[in-house]
């Protein structure tokens, strides 16, 4: 189980958020690794129209889980999304911001980097 990782640019993988706190191993970071069936490699800003999108796809990411230390997400949170999710969300015209420098290099097998930047946000 490896944590390393390079992002989408090819440079140091920067952390995606702490609050609330995301990634596959809930260390703030999308590291991903075997086990991560998932693939939780894409930092992004979510959007109304993406949490509305990914609860009417079976996936309930505004609904807070406390069993899971799950708090819900809502619009303007960053959170590292399943790379397959994002690309669905971009085939239905509501895939959120990214944030590149927190986009784990594995995303490329998913989608292009140009699709990625078309929809680059940074956070500073």
């Amino acid at each position: 189980m490896t944590r390393s990782g390079l992002n989408v640019l090819g440079g140091e993988l920067i952390p995606c958020s702490y609050d609330p706190l995301t990634g596959y191993f809930r260390d703030g970071c999308c590291h991903t690794s075997d086990e991560d069936a998932g693939t939780h490699v894409i930092c992004a800003k979510v959007t109304q129209a993406f949490l509305d999108f990914s609860v009417s796809r079976g996936n309930d990411l505004v609904t807070p889980r406390p069993e899971y230390r799950f708090a819900g997400l809502k619009a303007g949170d960053r959170w590292c999304l399943c790379a397959l999710r994002w690309r669905e969300a971009l085939q239905a015209e509501v895939a959120p911001p990214v944030v590149l420098e927190s986009t784990h290099e594995k995303a490329l097998k998913y989608v292009s980097l140009a699709q990625l930047r078309e929809f680059a946000w940074a956070p500073h």
